[in-house]
């Protein structure tokens, strides 16, 4: 019991101020913006809640349970001799020699170290700079992709299509992805094609008879990734069918909801009073962006040249003959779409209760020609005598927009913007690089919308976040250690973490993400926590009156157990998730990444660097500063 309680105090210092670091370093995430906020709070609240809990059991039930269960040293040396034969007992000997053979090398290596601690310092510093040349190799995403197991391909065939020619177009895009989709791989095919006047409109991105969609379900445990086949039919539609506009895009629910609906992260909008001008520019910056190095697919979802009909109703004409504006297009409506959306009436089956549209539509081959619907009977209450549309309105071909989008109150043009990878950064700087080199007309506007935006509010916000944080970090860590060197010696494990950042960015191709910044701030503490119990240690052994060099020396041999376990015990743990096992995982394979690159780089520099650190800040302040300290660290 009397070691429990000693054992207790001697880390309960370290183990406040790991627990404070620790919770604090989650600050960022409060001022993250859009759908990563509510991504990562809930996160970030569990993890500062379970801190809290374990540092209460770790200083009170688990002393107890030391006091209560562990044996004396003659107790246990006893039962180990009787037990020596045992597996169990043969591999914690066999560790052991393997770790008593570690730590005889770490001991020569750290007094190498402390022999020439500018050297160690120093070159830390070089290998930290050359670090940070690697981020501009280094790609922006704010999410990882994430394998959705399907892909939807939006094309468009040249305006005016008809849609039985449309629907050749969708089968032969269909045989192309059952030829490039293995059939072990390819589970289902659904196309839609066209739109109808309803409700159903609301529901479809198909504007005209030339649109359509192709949704390609992949099966369960697929050996090609979706995105993988998403390229290989884009090189093929676009050889062997290359009058066909299309566009790929995951589909994913994720992807859905991080881009707000729209179908690409990013979404270029040129708005002006005129819009014929406006899709001419959105056609000329759309051939440019497509010649942007990264960049898949660009598309304007919006056409100006539909075949449409004009019907202009001789106002006069039609009073005289008992007609009103209204009821001749209602008339027209009703021959050509049917009524259902005008004069709705609905028959509910008595069985079950089913509501079903009841319409009147003219036959199909009805109406062929202009002619045919000039020679259209009309209908209404007041009629005088029998009438032909012909005889009261004129009917003129022209071309207008399939549909006119709208940003607020204000028209526009999309052009949607799709990269070629993860990287989302590239491709857009690139992207604005071109529209600030446009020489715009009066009255017409460029912006850039969706994702990217998201990503750069949020990414300066969480940067502004994570400085705040290290510096709210030094000074908790001030007020426990009662000094502002040692708080400094502490957070020199931050870059040692971020050396190691920087090598698993180059050498995995992970982007810099939310998902890989949260990981960096988990870092952050774990980095941390292993420094506190160096520094703590040499401090304590320092109050006992040792020497500044043999003090850190033998909190270095000391802590260098705990330090191995806790970071291997992390590692281990989290290598499941970094290895991409299970469908999905892709959205968290960076966090774990960053994390098992960034403690492997920073417990190997960090056993070195601070000791190091150690030595030169207190080698020359002799006695006077460990009396300084030993009344504090002996409370």
């Amino acid at each position: 019991s009397e070691a429990a309680e000693k054992g207790a105090k001697e880390v309960a210092l370290a183990v406040l101020a790991i627990t404070l670091v620790t919770a604090v370093v989650f600050f960022p995430v409060t001022l993250l913006y859009g759908v990563s906020k509510y991504l990562f709070t809930a996160l970030a609240l569990g993890v500062v809640l379970s801190l809290f809990a374990s540092y209460f059991v770790a200083l009170s039930v688990v002393p107890l349970y030391c006091a209560k269960f562990l044996q004396s040293l003659g107790e246990h040396t006893a039962n180990a001799g009787a037990a020596a034969q045992g597996f169990g007992a043969r591999v914690h000997a066999a560790f052991n020699a393997w770790f008593e053979r570690v730590l005889a090398r770490y001991d020569r290596l750290v007094a190498r170290v402390l022999d020439h601690p500018w050297v160690t310092v120093g070159s830390f510093l070089g290998v930290f700079t050359l670090s940070l040349t690697l981020y501009p190799l280094v790609g922006l995403a704010f999410f990882p992709r994430t394998d959705a197991g399907q892909f939807v391909i939006d094309l468009k065939a040249p305006t005016g299509t008809r849609i039985e020619l449309t629907e050749d177009y969708v089968k032969r895009v269909e045989d192309i992805v059952r030829r490039v989709v293995p059939a072990e791989d390819l589970n289902t095919i659904v196309s839609n094609i066209g739109v109808t006047a309803g409700l159903s409109a609301l529901f479809t991105p198909n504007s005209g008879m030339h649109t359509a969609f192709v949704e390609v379900g992949l099966r369960p445990h697929h050996r090609g990734t979706s995105f993988e086949y998403m390229s290989r039919v884009r090189e093929a539609v676009a050889a062997q069918l290359p009058e066909l506009r299309t566009f790929f895009q995951s589909g994913g629910l994720v992807d859905a909801v991080l881009n707000q609906g729209v179908p690409a992260p990013i979404d270029v909008q040129v708005s002006g009073m005129d819009l014929r001008v406006d899709d001419s520019l959105a056609h000329d910056l759309a051939r440019r962006f497509q010649a942007v190095p990264g960049v898949a697919d660009v598309y304007i979802p919006q056409d100006m040249d539909y075949p449409s009909l004009q019907v202009d109703v001789n106002r006069e004409r039609a009073s005289e003959l008992g007609l009103n504006p209204r009821e001749i297009i209602d008339n027209v409506i009703t021959a050509l779409t049917s009524d259902a959306m005008i004069a709705p009436s609905y028959w509910v089956n008595p069985r079950t209760g089913n509501n079903y549209f009841v319409t009147v539509q003219y036959p199909e081959n009805q109406i062929t020609s202009l002619e045919d619907l000039k020679a259209m009977p009309l209908r209404a209450p007041e009629i005088k005598e029998p009438t032909y549309l012909g005889q009261v309105a004129s009917v003129t071909p022209l071309l207008t927009p399939t549909e006119v989008d709208h940003y607020q109150i204000e028209r526009m043009v999309d052009i949607y913007v799709s990269p070629a990878g993860e990287n989302l950064a590239a491709p857009a700087g690139r992207i604005e690089a071109i529209i600030g080199q446009q020489k715009l007309p009066p009255n017409l506007r460029i912006d850039t919308r969706g994702l990217v935006r998201t990503m750069e509010t949020s990414f300066r916000s969480f940067g502004v976040g994570l400085v705040l944080s290290v510096l709210l970090v030094y000074l908790i860590l001030v007020a426990q250690f009662a000094s502002f060197v040692d708080p400094f010696l502490i957070v020199l494990a931050v870059p040692t973490g971020l050396v190691g950042v920087m090598l698993t960015f180059a050498f995995t191709s992970t982007t810099l993400n939310v998902q890989s910044l949260m990981g960096i701030v988990m870092l952050t503490g774990m980095v941390v926590s292993n420094s506190i119990l160096i520094v703590d240690f040499a401090n304590r052994l320092r109050a006992d009156g040792r020497g500044v060099r043999e003090a850190v020396a033998h909190a270095c041999r000391l802590r260098l157990r705990p330090i191995l376990m806790t970071s291997l015990a992390t590692i281990v743990g989290l290598l499941p998730m970094a290895l991409k096992l299970e469908e999905g995982t892709e959205a968290y394979a960076p966090l774990a990444s960053v994390i098992i690159g960034g403690l492997l780089v920073s417990v190997a520099l960090t056993i070195f660097v601070v000791p190091a650190a150690y030595l030169l800040a207190y080698r020359r302040r002799g006695a006077a500063m460990g009396g300084a300290v030993t009344p504090q660290m002996a409370q």
